[in-house]
């Protein structure tokens, strides 16, 4: 008995195509409604065009890396293209707040977007119209494409283009601020290191002027000819060169470190010029970062709004949530019925 009631309580969904015959002229009508209401509102929208950039990381991360060191692994081939982590870096860089401002900036967004001056919050309004309007993904081959919708067509291409050449000039500019604080120290040290080195250069040639060119050889040579002087009784020529090996005993020491010191130092400068003209370069020089695949250009369709599917979309969902509606009223009634009964 609890069974018959229960199904007697419940909607018969095997009647389902009866109930809709049944209520087919409100349905039709709401239909009707929908579909016009959309198609009114749908043409108040404002038209979108769409324009895109896609382009490739290049693989190399700085000038000096890839013109001015010897790279055997090619890894930093200027030619090359980048990988995932390339193009993470450059999806971070172009959703960075200087590349937003700047095109904020030329093409006044605020007053192209129709943002009013005393809106309450009206940079917030223009960061999620910019944001919905300006995307940036990474595609399945490790591209980055840049999409912009805008209502002029020539204004989506120009911004999208102006994107692409600002990718540079942001990394560029970021690069060669590093790179000229490690530019005056390198420079720095490179010049202390050029001052040690001439003033010990200066320290053998007052060496030199004392007769102390190269103390080994020097001594071995007059060693072997203070000898022979003593052996043919050669007194006077003794005398000078005893004069000369005690200068030697002197200041050979001295000349011999200096001459040591001043090879190593000179391997540190050739290795400190190498690092300071690469940081030079990195400092003062600016390349691009990206190899573009396709140029933004005017598009002559639109791509938003897509009417007829808002048209579609709109019959389906009034349609749908007005036969819930009759469902509900339907059931309700006859729960009112039993329980009157």
């Amino acid at each position: 008995m609890a069974d018959t009631t229960k199904g007697s309580n419940a909607f018969d969904s095997s009647n389902f195509i009866l109930f809709l015959l049944r209520y087919w002229k409100p349905l039709a009508t709401l239909s009707l409604i929908a579909a016009i209401v959309s198609s009114v509102a749908s043409f108040m929208v404002r038209e979108k065009y769409l324009s895109t950039v896609v382009m490739f990381p290049a693989n190399s991360n700085s000038i000096s890396k890839s013109l001015l060191t010897e790279d055997v692994t090619g890894k930093n081939d200027i030619s090359g293209f980048g990988e995932e982590e390339q193009a993470e870096q450059m999806l971070q860089i172009l959703n960075s707040d200087e590349i937003r401002w700047k095109v904020i900036e030329k093409y006044d967004l605020i007053n192209h977007y129709r943002i009013k001056d005393d809106e309450k919050f009206k940079l917030t309004k223009l960061y999620k119209m910019y944001e919905s309007n300006i995307t940036y993904k990474r595609t399945e081959f490790q591209s980055v494409r840049v999409d912009v919708l805008d209502f002029n067509p020539d204004t989506a291409a120009m911004i999208a283009n102006d994107i692409a050449a600002l990718l540079d000039s942001a990394r560029n500019r970021m690069q060669q601020e590093r790179a000229r604080q490690g530019l005056r120290i390198i420079e720095e040290e490179f010049y202390k290191e050029v001052s040690y080195i001439q003033s010990m250069k200066d320290s053998l040639i007052m060496l030199g002027a004392l007769g102390v060119h190269d103390y080994e050889k020097q001594i071995e040579m007059i060693s072997q000819e203070y000898y022979k002087a003593l052996a043919n009784n050669n007194t006077v020529g003794a005398k000078k060169l005893e004069d000369k090996m005690e200068i030697l005993g002197k200041y050979g020491a001295v000349q011999t470190a200096l001459a040591f010191q001043l090879d190593y130092e000179t391997e540190r400068l050739v290795l400190l010029r190498s690092k300071y003209e690469e940081t030079k370069a990195d400092a003062n020089q600016s390349m691009t970062y990206k190899f573009i695949v396709n140029n933004a250009y005017p598009s002559e369709k639109k791509a938003y709004p897509i009417r007829w599917l808002i048209v579609v979309l709109s019959v389906l969902g009034t349609f749908l949530l007005s036969v819930l509606v009759l469902v509900v009223l339907e059931n309700y009634k006859r729960y009112v019925q039993q329980a009157s009964a």
